[in-house]
């Protein structure tokens, strides 16, 4: 089986409640976290669910890439395999493996989706199809050392420009005291789904666009766009290590979380961990919003991952019972006070319980509502590629094999050869 070839079960011990028997009990499949407190969590909710229902559920292991995940899912659906019935599921894919999944709203009733933000809901209908549920939304912000920039006497950044200055600035001063270890900034480098993120926040926080428009235009090709680029290309062995170019989310989040860095890019689940008690760096940080250009606003990309049905499942109702039962109310709220995952219900924003666990919640509502969405909609099926020429030409760059307008002229040839056969 594709499952045995491709992925490691990793069996959770499903306790069986009175009055079920052995023989009623269903075996379902879910993939819905790869390492760490996010594993973790699935875990733990999954096994509730198992206690509730008296059914059992395997955990399968992803790679923890998005884009060696989606690979994976895209093999396994296209031969109709039914080895995952529940698939965790990125914010751009619901275009790419819609008919592939369930529809929610006829298994769940039309009403499955109240109460989870709208944009996100609106993402993952395709063609009037509910095809997978909102589980927690995402949106890029900026880590800093309260403690640090508090002793060199700065304030946390509000333009990309100042936070290259403070980083500098504080990373020697922090290696003349003792620490040759200590970096300016970190964030997800390498060439994957992780740097399309980040790029695309220089990018339309300099005023350069989303690369793709609304309109399926391509909007690449542009002075602020590429000017953005060529100042994250400064960072690189300045006040990124080179090594940041193959910096995933946790690479990133291993540097800062020990003490050494001043700056970091992740998404809000790297909160909790940073608070954890076995931290270098608990109760000495601060989250903002990400810096802009001189000329812009700040722009964090929309992030998230949903859970989807498999068609192919030998079980749908209960499959979709159990995505009912994750993406419910008191799973989220106990993720969110946890693990530091944002709700996709609009309500858990003013639940006190969840603002005293996670403050910037509240502080920074506003990014998680108004982020900018990568441009999955227009490109429809080809969004991959399109991705995909992007990170490379931003990896160009960042590697100095590249200028930030010689890359924004190659992604702009490229995806206008993508374009002549129609998004």
């Amino acid at each position: 089986m594709l499952k045995k070839q491709l992925i490691t079960a990793i069996a959770l011990a499903g306790a069986t409640t009175a009055g079920t028997s052995q023989a009623q009990a269903a075996e379902l499949t879910i993939s819905c976290g790869a390492v760490g407190a996010e594993l973790t969590l699935c875990q733990e909710g999954v096994a509730a669910w198992e206690e509730q229902t008296g059914h059992e559920v395997d955990i399968v292991s992803t790679p923890n890439s998005s884009t060696e995940r989606l690979s994976l899912y895209q093999q396994i659906l296209s031969a109709q395999s039914d080895d995952i019935d529940v698939m965790q599921i990125d914010v751009v894919w619901p275009g790419l493996l819609a008919n592939h999944l369930l529809d929610l709203n006829e298994t769940l009733g039309a009403d499955a989706a109240e109460g989870h933000f709208e944009t996100i809901v609106t993402n993952n209908t395709v063609d009037g199809r509910l095809v997978a549920m909102p589980w927690f939304t995402d949106a890029g912000v900026l880590y800093y050392r309260k403690d640090l920039l508090e002793e060199y006497g700065f304030e946390p950044p509000e333009t990309w420009q100042e936070l290259t200055e403070i980083a500098t600035e504080i990373q020697a001063a922090e290696r003349e005291a003792g620490n040759d270890r200590m970096w300016g900034y970190v964030f997800q480098g390498r060439a994957y789904e992780g740097l399309t993120c980040n790029a695309l926040e220089w990018i339309a926080s300099y005023g350069g666009g989303s690369v793709v428009d609304t309109d399926g235009e391509i909007t690449i090709d542009n002075e602020r766009a590429a000017e953005a680029l060529d100042l994250a290309a400064t960072w690189i062995g300045e006040i990124s290590p080179d090594g940041a170019l193959n910096y995933t989310e946790e690479e990133a989040r291993g540097i800062f979380q020990s003490g050494n860095a001043v700056f970091m890019r992740n998404w809000p689940y790297a909160w909790s961990l940073a608070q954890s008690e076995d931290s270098n760096v608990r109760d000495k940080v601060g989250v903002v919003k990400l810096p802009h250009g001189a000329e812009g606003e700040s722009a964090a990309t929309l992030g998230g991952w949903n859970l989807a049905v498999s068609k192919y499942s030998e079980h749908p109702e209960l499959a979709a019972d159990l995505v009912a039962f994750l993406t419910g109310e008191a799973e989220q709220k106990r993720r969110a006070i946890e693990g530091a995952y944002n709700p996709t219900l609009a309500s858990l924003y003013q639940d006190e319980e969840v603002l005293e666990a996670v403050p910037f919640f509240g502080t920074l509502y506003e990014t998680f509502t108004n982020a900018v969405a990568r441009p999955s909609a227009p490109t429809g099926d080809n969004y991959g590629r399109v991705s995909n020429s992007f990170f490379n030409a931003v990896h160009q760059v960042l590697s100095g094999d590249l200028s930030g307008a010689e890359a924004v002229a190659q992604v702009d040839s490229e995806l206008s050869r993508i374009k002549r056969r129609r998004w």
